[in-house]
């Protein structure tokens, strides 16, 4: 009889007491939930009684050009104004947020005298409402808080409404804003700044680009895999990891073929939210720290500069036998592979399906498609060595080690179908 498929808390390594597992899982942490969701088709509409909730008067709205565009803005805008809240509106969030647009996005806050802000839209536009709450209530520049835990007075109440599916930045307390001058991204945290509320309303993700839905999606699956096996991961990370890898890996080839299938929507949005509660406890490794060179460099959209590296990084990591299990067990989760069959089995299990969730997404397979120069590779490898998320790599990683990884990037197409465009 095929055997049972084990999970993080029943692997046969953890029940033979004479056999103790490579994987550590009895981590400690401590959790405390900052972030309460409210999760339902339309559940925006609840966004002015929401804010009231939390004392709200006069609201801060940072969205980008596209959500203006598709309806979105004005809708948020009008509904909070129907609760007799002043709204001040800043409207030019940036992709990859930098320093000039957190102080843009300062400038209409500090006019308007607001007490509560929202940020509606991508990962960038909750950034950019972070980066700016940073300054507004504890003052000088976004670089001042680069790090963790530097904000010495209380922040405003957020409001974090995601109109794609992918960065999960609405359950984080981190902002990653770029410096303007160096393109340097710097992730600014503090346990102040994440979200009151997190609004998930699976309506609003109707309207992305398909490419928008592809690469955001392929970035919430990679926030499921790198948390999966970082050398934070713990039993609450993992539940989550799990959990959103079981939500995203079937629910992305259904909005890319029907994008207006709305039970695959929501699944894709709590998948996300999933995978960013994953990372707030857990932290990301070097398939991010890989991404990051490229987009500074060449504007590789993030979810395909992730998603180009990610099987790479999951071969590399895969050589150690703590992560390779933890991969396994991952695997298991939507029951991709079985971790009782092997661990080797089901890392290439894994493997397979992320080439083939990328060839659905039409993500690039090769940096030569994205017009990487290889002269580049020294500097691009020594920068996502320096990058913050390389530090928690389940296996110990190295300039020379990414040199490896990106020359084998050029070299690859991956498997199936053609590649993608950047």
């Amino acid at each position: 009889m095929r055997a049972i498929c084990s999970n993080f808390f029943t692997s046969a390594a953890l029940l033979n007491e004479s056999k103790p597992s490579p994987f550590p899982l009895l981590h400690a942490f401590d959790h405390q939930p900052r972030t309460r969701l409210v999760f339902g088709v339309n559940s925006v509409e609840r966004v002015g009684d929401l804010a009231r909730e939390l004392g709200a008067t006069k609201v801060l709205l940072a969205t980008d050009p596209g959500i203006v565009a598709a309806g979105h803005a004005d809708r948020v805008r009008r509904i909070l104004e129907s609760s007799n809240l002043k709204v001040a509106f800043f409207d030019q969030v940036r992709e990859n947020p930098t320093t000039r647009c957190v102080e843009n996005c300062l400038e209409i806050a500090r006019a308007a005298q607001v007490d509560t802000i929202i940020g509606l839209g991508g990962g960038s536009a909750m950034d950019t409402a972070k980066g700016c709450n940073f300054i507004l209530t504890n003052g000088g520049c976004i670089q001042d808080y680069w790090g963790a835990g530097k904000a010495k007075q209380p922040m405003l109440p957020l409001i974090a409404i995601p109109t794609t599916a992918g960065t999960g930045s609405e359950c984080q307390s981190y902002a990653l804003i770029a410096d303007e001058q160096t393109h340097q991204k710097m992730a600014c945290g503090d346990p102040k700044a994440a979200a009151r509320i997190a609004i998930l309303d699976p309506a609003l993700t109707v309207s992305q680009p398909k490419p928008v839905t592809a690469h955001t999606g392929i970035d919430a699956i990679a926030h499921a895999v790198e948390t999966a096996v970082t050398t934070k991961r713990n039993p609450l990370s993992l539940m989550y990891s799990h959990e959103a890898f079981k939500l995203l890996v079937p629910s992305l080839p259904r909005v890319l073929r029907d994008p207006t299938d709305i039970e695959a929507r929501g699944r894709m949005l709590l998948g996300a939210a999933f995978a960013g509660m994953a990372i707030e406890n857990s932290m990301l490794g070097a398939a991010h720290a890989a991404a990051n060179p490229l987009t500074a460099h060449y504007d590789v959209v993030h979810g395909e500069a992730v998603g180009v590296m990610l099987p790479w990084i999951v071969r590399f990591n895969g050589q150690d036998p703590a992560a390779r299990q933890a991969y396994a067990e991952l695997a298991s989760a939507p029951e991709i592979a079985c971790a009782g069959d092997g661990h080797e089995l089901a890392l290439e299990a894994l493997i397979a399906r992320l080439e083939s969730l990328l060839n659905a997404a039409q993500i690039v397979r090769s940096l030569t498609d994205c017009d990487v120069q290889r002269s580049m590779i020294p500097l691009m490898a020594e920068e996502a060595a320096k990058q913050w998320t390389a530090g928690f790599n389940p296996r110990p990683i190295q300039a020379k080690d990414f040199v490896a990884l990106y020359e084998a990037a050029f070299e690859s197409r991956g498997n199936g179908d053609a590649p993608g465009v950047c």
